[in-house]
């Protein structure tokens, strides 16, 4: 197979910050995806509709001219979260979730969540409109091992969180472990997944060859090749609850190089054809155009997109490195060779 064709596929995890560093990296992602999950967590956190819709009209004048992409914004869950505010978001063709980030999961999520059964009112309101839980699914105790948080993570939070409310729809976010797989094809009803590029491409070796290589950590860290593996056949093996979320979260080369080594990796620039790479590993693409374009739209119960996107197997190689205010951006695998190129149409 030397071409593939799909309908305009779509992000259901995406990190585009916020002016400036919004109009360095909005239009990679516009240029492969119709829609995008947008996460809230900048600073201040989106909290509020009235924030969502003020950072999706920045989104949208970053935009380039004559893009049709569109910004699905998501709110920030906070131990003070307020039911009228999810009460007014579930009305907004506009806003089509809430994020829960355990407070010191990852980046900016200190003002996430301490105690879930504080948002229990805020939970149930969630669940009587079918308003999407966005979960990033990991403990953080400082006593549970790093590469063990996911697991706990559904035995103490996830679990309690589908018992209590078992209406209430989930996505599972970026998933890296087979428990994380095995739970979701569990799973009856209202709990999907979505699946990283770099989750599907790289294990935990990857960023410790030749040194320490922080442009290869993020959270939930990469674990064991065992994972990876499992992970490829859930996105490949057509099961419709996987489907295709970047997490691709820029930071500068200074913040990835600095002492701090911020977790986080640039994905967008080349998440098409990342995803493409990692499918050629399982020599099948049966389920590419599901689990790219069909998947996330069925289970966010929205159209799916008109159009098409088109990739030819054509060797090029990632940039080393891309603008960025005051530094430079290092996207995933930055000099490298990809085998799959989104092609462009005049």
């Amino acid at each position: 197979m030397n071409s593939l064709t799909i309908i305009t596929p779509d992000d259901w995890h995406l990190h585009l910050r916020d002016t400036p560093y919004l109009q360095a990296v909005v239009a990679d992602s516009a240029r492969q995806f119709g829609r995008a999950i947008v996460m809230p967590n900048l600073v201040p956190p989106v909290r509020s509709c009235e924030d969502a819709l003020a950072y999706r009209e920045r989104i949208l004048a970053a935009l380039p001219a004559n893009s049709n992409f569109e910004p699905l914004m998501t709110l920030y869950l906070t131990d003070n979260t307020r039911v009228q505010d999810i009460e007014a978001a579930s009305d907004s063709p506009y806003i089509h979730g809430a994020k829960l980030y355990p407070a010191g999961a990852t980046t900016n999520s200190d003002a996430g969540v301490t105690d879930l059964g504080r948002l229990a009112r805020v939970f149930e309101a969630m669940q009587k409109h079918r308003f999407m839980l966005q979960v990033h699914g990991e403990a953080t105790s400082p006593e549970i091992d790093v590469f063990d948080r996911e697991k706990v993570f559904i035995d103490q939070s996830l679990e309690r969180i589908r018992r209590d409310f078992p209406e209430l729809p989930i996505v599972f976010e970026h998933i890296t472990t087979r428990d994380a797989v095995d739970y979701v094809h569990a799973a009856e009803r209202n709990l999907a997944a979505t699946i990283t590029p770099h989750h599907l491409l790289i294990n935990r070796n990857a960023i410790f060859q030749g040194g320490i290589r922080p442009h290869h950590y993020c959270l939930p860290i990469a674990k064991r090749e065992q994972h990876r593996q499992a992970l490829l056949a859930a996105a490949s093996g057509g099961d419709r609850r996987f489907f295709a979320g970047t997490d691709s979260a820029p930071h500068s080369q200074q913040a990835k190089e600095s002492a701090c080594g911020c977790a986080g990796i640039y994905s967008a620039l080349s998440a098409l054809e990342l995803y493409a790479e990692a499918f050629e590993l399982t020599a099948d693409f049966t389920h590419f155009e599901n689990f790219m374009s069909r998947n996330g739209a069925d289970y966010y119960a929205l159209p799916q997109n008109q159009g098409s996107v088109r990739l030819e197997r054509q060797s090029w190689e990632v940039p080393a490195s891309l603008p960025y205010p005051d530094s430079e951006l290092i996207p995933f695998k930055a000099g490298e060779s990809l085998r799959w190129k989104q092609m462009i149409d005049d």
